[in-house]
């Protein structure tokens, strides 16, 4: 299932990769930061050593799509940063504009396959983040999780 999702991103991906993001498309891509193959500048390894949150939306460059990992460039404080993030590191993928989220388990957990979770409103805090993520600053994704509701 996981091999079977995650070639379900590297498809979406390459399609942005030659075409862009359709219509109001973006998406929060969560990975480890851990990860042996990652290849990321030292001040981004610093300032988030556990797991980092990229958008991609408004803009990036240089997008290429590989059968194991993705390379692309963002910008930090107008600071250009190029990276490469394998696949196996990622934690979770979300498009919001479609009210979407996949989120891999950890790998210490027997069951590795993916959780789907779709969102079914949109609220205050959604707008929010939308904000945040088109300054370009690190998203919580938690805001994205719908609460439980109570039975009474």
């Amino acid at each position: 299932m996981r091999k079977a999702t995650l070639d379900a991103i590297r498809k979406l991906l390459s399609d942005v990769a030659c075409h862009g993001l359709p219509g109001d498309h973006h998406f929060f891509i969560t990975f480890d930061m851990n990860h042996p193959s990652l290849e990321i500048s030292n001040g981004l390894r610093e300032k988030y050593p556990e797991e980092m949150t990229i958008v991609l939306q408004h803009w990036f460059k240089d997008l290429s799509i590989k059968d194991e990992y993705f390379t692309v460039t963002l910008n930090f404080s107008n600071q250009l940063e190029p990276m490469k993030i394998p696949f196996d590191a990622l934690k979770s993928f979300v498009d919001p504009s479609v009210e979407f989220i996949l989120r891999f388990q950890n790998e210490d957990v027997d069951d590795t396959s993916p959780t789907q979770v779709f969102l079914s409103e949109k609220d205050e805090k959604d707008s929010v983040v939308k904000n945040e993520a088109s300054s370009g600053e690190i998203v919580n994704l938690e805001s994205f999780r719908k609460p439980k509701s109570r039975k009474d």
